[in-house]
């Protein structure tokens, strides 16, 4: 998915700690911490999500930020620029580690980049994916248009054919474009003549997860899941991949459908009520396995962090900040015990006043006030900065609050007084402070 669109995608309205009930879909994720040493130490805290869509992401542009996550937007080539999208085939995968490469050249500390993968769609930009869509015999781990429409084409709400091609390139595949690169013009421009991902038309597939344990040529598509689409030398394998932004979820969408796919999908696909609950029994059995699967290897999923994106809780692109000057006091009552999931999850913090929702990534408003409630009530695995805020954006990076030393915890926060409204946390360095009446923060560093 082009997260551009994500933010206004989704509708979901959630509770501060109910973040694993998917707007996407009906997956409820599983609550996994990094397998990675715990640290505290503030530069290793920090992450972004940045992305070109003209060219590759200036790698000096990220220097010093702990965890980056590349979409597949990046380096797509919009416009006239040059980009995956113009090249003949696609190989977004390929450019995608590549970027990863000019990045810990560039920031040799980085601890790690997390890359796009889809556990819905099968993308043909992704070398690994075309390979097997394009090759007949794995056409049973995909999903087709309905048996009428592949007699008559013109029954489908969208289109079976790219007619850039001469005869036209057609394939019993179901597939749509809304978020696909397109030629002249789509979201990301081809080279003429047509887009290029081999012997399919250019658009968004589906895998059948039904099918996880159909072996072909001495592979089931679970083998192949884990051990190629994710597990290779693009993924898993990759020892400066640190992991994943998985995207998509089968559900409550189009109705009970793929989420972010055309409305009419699951009727051009043919498919009943019985067989969406068979595709999503297996899709929630398949992301359950490959979640554990990655954390098991010691990477991890941004996903898989304690959110609170308004808008889908599977993601986590849009993150908010957990505490804000409305709510200060009463959100820091709700943290400041020991058996707050802040504590106790891998949290994910978003900077004032949150990715989506205004947040200028090159001009932060509340650095200290966001980086005292981060340190008031993060655990060994927690991580501040910013979500979703589209390509070629600019990233503040506040040198002072985060190369700072503020040692380690020493206990959880706490209020000076009931209802007094200010928190405090000691730490080895430093003793953090929050008062809640004046949205004042506090940080004293020790001698």
């Amino acid at each position: 998915r082009d997260k551009m669109a994500s933010c206004c995608y989704c509708t979901l309205v959630l509770s501060l700690f109910l973040v694993t009930v998917s707007a996407h879909g009906n997956y409820t994720l599983p609550h996994l911490i990094p397998k990675w040493a715990p640290t505290y130490q503030m530069n290793h805290s920090t992450i972004i999500m940045p992305c070109n869509d003209t060219g590759p992401t200036d790698p000096n542009s990220t220097v010093g930020w702990a965890y980056l996550d590349f979409d597949w937007s990046n380096w797509k080539g919009t416009g006239k620029a040059d980009g995956w999208a113009k090249h003949k085939p696609m190989n977004c995968e390929e450019l995608m580690v590549k970027q990863v490469q000019m990045t810990k050249a560039a920031s040799p500390d980085i601890q790690g980049v997390f890359v796009y993968r889809n556990m819905v769609k099968a993308l043909p930009w992704f070398t690994s994916v075309r390979e097997k869509i394009t090759d007949p015999k794995y056409s049973p781990w995909f999903l087709n248009f309905s048996q009428a429409i592949q007699q008559n084409h013109s029954l489908s709400h969208v289109p079976v054919c790219d007619s850039n091609y001469n005869p036209p390139l057609c394939t019993h595949l179901y597939h749509d474009q809304g978020q696909t690169p397109g030629y002249p013009h789509g979201d990301g421009d081809c080279s003429p003549p047509a887009c290029d991902v081999g012997t399919v038309p250019v658009g968004e597939y589906l895998f059948d997860h039904r099918n996880a344990n159909v072996s072909i040529n001495g592979q089931t598509f679970l083998e192949w899941f884990k051990d190629v689409y994710f597990g290779s030398d693009a993924g898993i394998g990759n020892p400066n991949i640190i992991g994943f932004y998985i995207d998509d979820d089968w559900g409550e969408m189009n109705p009970n459908g793929p989420s972010e796919m055309d409305r009419y999908a699951n009727q051009d696909m043919g498919l009943s009520v019985e067989d969406v609950q068979d595709i999503t029994k297996a899709y929630n059995w398949v992301a359950d396995t490959v979640y554990h699967y990655i954390v098991d290897q010691k990477k991890f999923a941004w996903n898989l962090f304690l959110n609170n994106d308004p808008n889908c809780a599977n993601c986590g692109d849009c993150p908010q900040p957990w505490v804000t000057q409305e709510s200060c006091a009463e959100q820091l009552q709700m943290y400041c015990n020991k058996s707050s999931e802040t504590y106790t999850r891998a949290l994910l913090y978003g900077f004032s006043p949150g990715s989506c929702k205004g947040t200028d990534p090159a001009n932060l408003t509340m650095i200290e006030q966001d980086v005292a409630n981060f340190l008031l009530i993060r655990g060994d695995y927690a991580y501040l900065g910013n979500g979703w805020t589209g390509c070629s954006r600019q990233y503040e990076y506040p040198a002072e609050q985060f190369n700072a030393d503020y040692g380690t915890p020493t206990d959880i926060c706490k209020e000076t007084a009931p209802n007094s409204g200010v928190f405090v946390r000691e730490w080895t360095k430093a003793t953090v402070q929050m008062d809640c009446n004046t949205w004042t923060p506090s940080i004293k560093f020790k001698n």
